[in-house]
């Protein structure tokens, strides 16, 4: 263990301790140095939890992309081996590359079968990115590759050089996309310079949320406007530090904002370089963090077993149980969402999993205590949504055509659990949506089977990795739009689902809890109400266990109440993983409880 361990603080050290020279443009404007701006009340609650030291190292490292790439082989199809020998052959044909392997010291072999060092000679961005290629060296993991990439570097946008610069600036969520290898897709652009034509350089950097005079967070900024490269500009003071790498027009100004999909730039030069691996191996690899991983193993599936994934989009965690237990048993894969449901199925089929059964179900509805039960699904097809949908629709004072390309694209998300359509301004941002292209989850078409719950204790095991505040995702450049009694809302939203996970599984079964978030009050408070609550559930150790102790304690919240979290002897049964620790990872949570005899549970 202590190994893998080693071997990720070596990866982490050459990304990040990097010559300063190298790291940073002696441009106070034109460089990468965001910072993370949280609703004060938050930020408070979480120096709280972690002290303030430690907090800014976790609001720092939440800025920037992870070290590493983290890819996970579909073992029933491929290789680790076979996989980094296509890679390999994949980036030599999109450029010239030396590449020279690794041995060890003792035996003169090569390094873990790894292809240790990969100097790129060729001008291919995609290649420039790729530093090393590696099998994960934590026991039990050898299935799991590591691409190692490199930043943060400093770039010449060529600002002292007597001519105004041409700048694009994109949204925050495609700046996002890019620190992690994206393109920068003509949605994603906000404005560009005058004149820019296909070809020409440009800098690009991102508009993030300022606070409003209303007390909420926005970019005023229409999307179209045109830079003069003067102070006069939009943001042109809050972009400094704001700069995500230099590109290439691939259309001009006028084409950006006249067409509706396509890369706009072509990213050339990147202040973090890691590689794309969009359309590549499809079937073979999956890219997942490495703490999504994990929870899979922690829920330790067996095969011939029948196991839950209550919240199973977009599909990683459902393909990675059903790989662990070699194909054999039953995999049940829920989601509120059509289309996503679709994607489940997509996935599943592309990486040749037979045992993955998905259904179109809230999570909240998952226990059906009557006569109709999961073995009597109904069939909900695209044309019964628009049956029935259609009026609704009209009713909410959207236009006939825009109504019918909700429908047509089976937007089956957009009611709430209370039967509600949402707002009319939620309704016409989905419309952007669909004129601006298609997003990863919208899947055309298809048929999926609506449950109508399932019978208590009928799952050996049941994986809950809730919807959550999402606070430990990276690369992140804002956070102040969630406020302390949006993460409360989180928790309780979190609790009621646990509460049907409890109902499901059988005595004797498993439940593995897991968030993406770095909020105490979803995660620590979580356990504590479970333990509290279900006397029959203790929690579990976890292999393997790679992340670190979960927080002990409580915290007073700011109307008095006080959030209980673990007691002493239990943060070392739980696994947290801390965004600015040596495993550079996302910030992410799993907890794992074993079921003891039931009592009678009262229907929830």
């Amino acid at each position: 263990m202590q190994k893998g361990r080693d071997f990720i603080k070596a990866i982490s050290r050459t990304f990040f301790n990097m010559p300063i020279s190298h790291q940073m443009d002696q441009s106070t404007r034109y460089r990468y140095s965001p910072t993370l701006k949280w609703n004060p009340m938050v930020e408070e609650y979480l120096i709280k939890a972690y002290g303030a030291d430690h907090f800014s190292r976790i609001s720092t490292a939440l800025t920037r992309p992870s070290c590493y790439s983290c890819i996970r082989v579909n073992t029933l199809k491929s290789t680790s081996d076979a996989v980094i020998e296509k890679l390999l052959e994949i980036f030599k044909e999109r450029g010239t590359c030396d590449v020279a392997v690794q041995e060890s010291a003792t035996t003169g072999e090569p390094y873990n079968c790894c292809k240790e060092t990969l100097e790129c000679t060729g001008s291919a961005e995609s290649l420039k990115a790729i530093k090393s290629i590696s099998k994960c060296q934590f026991p039990g993991l050898d299935y799991v590759i590591f691409v190692k990439g490199s930043g943060p570097h400093a770039i010449h946008y060529g600002d002292n050089e007597g001519k105004p610069l041409k700048e694009v600036i994109v949204s925050r969520k495609c700046a996002e996309a890019v620190l992690r290898g994206a393109q920068v897709y003509v949605p994603g652009v906000l404005a560009c310079s005058a004149h820019v034509e296909i070809g020409d350089a440009v800098a690009v950097s991102v508009a993030v949320e300022q606070s409003c005079p209303d007390g909420g967070w926005g970019v005023a900024m229409t999307r179209g406007t045109v830079l003069q490269g003067s102070q006069k500009d939009p943001y042109y003071f809050e972009r400094g530090g704001l700069y995500i790498g230099q590109a290439t027009a691939m259309m001009s100004r006028a084409g950006m904002f006249r067409v509706s999909e396509g890369v706009a730039v072509d990213m050339k030069e990147r202040v973090f370089r890691l590689p794309s691996f969009y359309d590549l191996l499809e079937g073979e690899i999956f890219l997942q963090n490495l703490p999504s991983i994990i929870t899979a193993h922690a829920l330790d599936p067996q095969p011939g077993e029948r196991i839950l994934d209550m919240c199973a989009a977009p599909g990683g965690k459902t393909t990675a149980i059903a790989s662990l237990m070699k194909d054999k048993g039953e995999v049940v894969a829920v989601d509120r969402s059509h289309n996503k449901v679709l994607g489940i199925q997509k996935l599943a089929a592309e990486m040749g999993l037979s045992c993955i059964t998905t259904y179109k179900l809230d999570a909240l509805k998952s226990v059906c205590h009557g006569a109709e039960y999961d073995s009597l699904p109904n069939t909900c097809s695209v044309e019964d949504v628009q049956n029935t949908r259609t009026t609704d629709l009209l009713s909410t004072g959207i236009d006939g055509f825009d109504a019918k390309l909700l429908l047509e694209k089976n937007f089956n998300d957009l009611q709430l659990k209370d039967g509600q359509y949402t707002s009319k301004a939620e309704l016409r941002k989905r419309i952007r949506q669909l004129k601006n292209g298609p997003g990863r989850n919208h899947t055309a078409g298809g048929r999926v089977e609506k449950s109508k719950g399932f019978s208590p204790n009928s799952f050996d095991r049941v994986l809950l990795d809730a919807p959550c505040s999402a606070l430990g995702l990276r690369p992140r450049l804002f956070a102040g739009e969630d406020t302390i009694d949006s993460l409360r809302s989180d928790a309780k939203y979190q609790r009621r689902m646990f509460d049907q996970a409890v109902q499901l599984v059988r005595p004797g079964g498993v439940i593995v809890y897991s968030t993406c978030t770095i909020n105490p009050g979803e995660n620590e408070a979580l356990v504590r109400y479970a333990l509290d609550t279900y006397e029959f559930l203790s929690l579990s150790s976890q292999h393997p266990k790679i992340g670190g102790p979960g927080l002990t304690g409580s915290c007073r919240l700011p109307d008095g109440f006080v959030e209980e979290w673990l007691k002493p002897g239990e943060e070392n049964l739980v696994q947290r993983f801390d965004p600015s620790s040596d495993l550079d990872t996302i910030g992410f949570f799993i907890a794992k409880f074993s079921v003891g005899l039931k009592k009678h549970l009262s229907c929830m």
